[in-house]
């Protein structure tokens, strides 16, 4: 490979990373609005910093770093920043897999985790405003009532419940909506999938590149 032909490919490298890193910029941002704006991580007693806003900073986060190491790698032609590159994307990568294995293979158990701390946080209704706030905007967004049904408040129901008493549970309506939008929810998990792989093959590739030519120049 030329000398031309490997510039191309570093700036290839160096705008791809680029990207990557506004794109980590931007789900950080919604991960600090989700974590100030909603309280649901009070409906999961078990495990109450796993909120929707924790977990989008921490992945907006890391891919902030990653695209930094790529961006830096690549402009500046370092080897050894272009294999953390590409050792941190493998990683998560194979993270990815193994969590979708993990959760095929548990999906039963999951569910009755998910269940049982809902059904825990209806009691905490009352006595908790992050919990009642956290119910109500559920219910009023969704249109549903309970966790299965309108029978899971065992009384008096909630102002924010729809007022058909044959109102669908919320649990329930959740993995309804996420059946019928699994084709497009595959669909992105793919393209991010692909997106991983050709950050790889474009990191290896230029490593390799700069390798060879540090070698033809006895460097």
């Amino acid at each position: 490979m030329s000398m031309s032909s490997l510039k191309v490919l570093k700036y290839v490298v160096f705008f791809f990373n680029l990207l990557f890193w506004v794109c980590g910029c931007t789900i950080l941002g919604f991960g600090i609005y989700f974590l100030i704006k909603n309280s649901f991580g009070s409906l999961f007693y078990s495990l109450p910093s796993l909120t929707l806003g924790n977990v989008v900073i921490i992945v907006g986060s890391i891919i902030m770093v990653i695209a930094f190491l790529g961006c830096m790698g690549s402009i500046k032609e370092n080897k050894c920043l272009l294999m953390s590159f590409f050792i941190l994307l493998l990683f998560i990568l194979l993270m990815e897999v193994i969590m979708a294995i993990l959760l095929f293979a548990y999906e039963q158990k999951i569910d009755h985790y998910v269940a049982n701390d809902l059904s825990q946080s209806i009691q905490r209704y009352k006595s908790d405003n992050n919990t009642k706030m956290a119910w109500d905007e559920i219910q009023q967004h969704l249109e549903c009532c309970g966790v299965n049904s309108t029978s899971d408040w065992k009384g008096h129901l909630p102002e924010s419940c729809p007022k058909d008493p044959k109102t669908q549970g919320c649990y329930a309506k959740a993995k309804l909506w996420f059946q019928s939008n699994f084709l497009y929810i595959g669909i992105l998990i793919i393209s991010v999938c692909v997106i991983q792989v050709l950050g790889m093959s474009f990191a290896l590739t230029l490593n390799c590149q700069i390798e060879k030519n540090s070698q033809s120049l006895g460097i």
